[in-house]
């Protein structure tokens, strides 16, 4: 297996104002995933990204990308990462053209138009490369960010909140562009308030609550969890107890002996539902209503962050 591309030890990061943003963060990245880091405002999403930039210095732990220190090899890791910030900051009265040529050209790397124009092209923005980025939507800007963080050819993207403020079909357009970078190699780590944006996109999801990494999972081990339906049956009569005829199905009893709870899992046995049915017909016990809910990322999320 190969080494992560990013190894984070014991961080922490605490401000002169005694404000702890970090508290002892442990979190391996792997090389060429889609990591999605998920929190509420305020977590510390935006601060653990920017110690791993070298914008922020952290107060304890160690952070290595791709091997090396980010202190002492700040030169070498900061060439490696591309970092698309939040806010919409970008030099007004620059073409898109220019300012993601001179970008290159900070990192000490040579002019190379045709990695220009390939960008460009692939963040269709080709037919505004002589534009003031001043004069273009919103959208636009995202995506001039986007070229600007990867015109120094870097093989790790951070794209902090990346579709903020952006519609649902621009969204959907990021999240191609998203997927092409993944698939060109690069390892890409998202920080983001839509839920649905880590579950179309994110190999693995980390959520950030306080200052503290709550919880690492895939993405699909996560929804396959605790991403259950429950099945809520209102009983016509009170029983004092699941009948043995029923144990199979590890049915809860609720509401003082009126509900009984079936919990499956989504992908494989809803279709007990019906010979439950028949079982319980056959127990002699009848219902009045059902009722089934199923969980979503957002609720898993919830549930995580208000258990804390």
């Amino acid at each position: 297996m190969q080494p992560p591309i990013i190894s984070i030890s014991n961080l922490s990061k605490t401000y002169a104002s005694g404000f702890q943003a970090l508290k002892s963060i442990d979190l391996q990245i792997r090389r060429g995933e889609i990591f999605a880091l998920l929190g509420p405002n305020g977590a510390g999403k935006t601060t653990l990204i920017n110690v791993i930039c070298g914008i922020v210095k952290p107060s304890a732990g160690s952070v290595t990308v791709d091997g090396h220190d980010i202190i002492t090899g700040y030169r070498t890791t900061r060439s490696l990462i591309g970092l698309v910030p939040q806010e919409l900051s970008t030099d007004a009265f620059e073409s898109p053209w220019r300012t993601m040529s001179f970008s290159r050209g900070l990192f000490g790397k040579p002019a190379n138009p045709q990695l220009i124009e390939k960008l460009l092209k692939e963040l269709s923005l080709w037919d505004k490369k002589d534009v003031n980025i001043m004069a273009l939507s919103g959208g636009m800007k995202r995506r001039v960010l986007i070229g600007k963080a990867l015109s120094h050819e870097p093989t790790i993207l951070f794209l902090d909140e990346p579709t903020a403020g952006v519609d649902v079909e621009l969204r959907k357009d990021m999240w191609e562009i998203v997927r092409q970078m993944r698939a060109s190699g690069v390892t890409i780590i998202l920080t983001t308030h839509y839920i649905e944006e880590a579950e179309q996109m994110a190999d693995r999801v980390g959520i950030v609550n306080k200052g503290e990494l709550i919880l690492v999972e895939d993405k699909t081990t996560l929804m396959g969890k605790l991403g259950q339906k429950q099945l809520t049956l209102d009983l016509m009569d009170r029983i004092d107890g699941v009948p043995a005829a029923l144990a199979d199905y590890r049915l809860t009893l609720a509401a003082d002996g009126r509900e009984l709870i079936y919990s499956y899992d989504k992908q494989s046995d809803g279709s007990l539902i019906t010979h439950l049915l028949d079982d319980l017909d056959a127990a002699g016990i009848k219902f009045k209503d059902l009722r089934t809910i199923e969980s979503s990322l957002e609720d898993i999320f919830v549930k995580l962050v208000s258990d804390r």
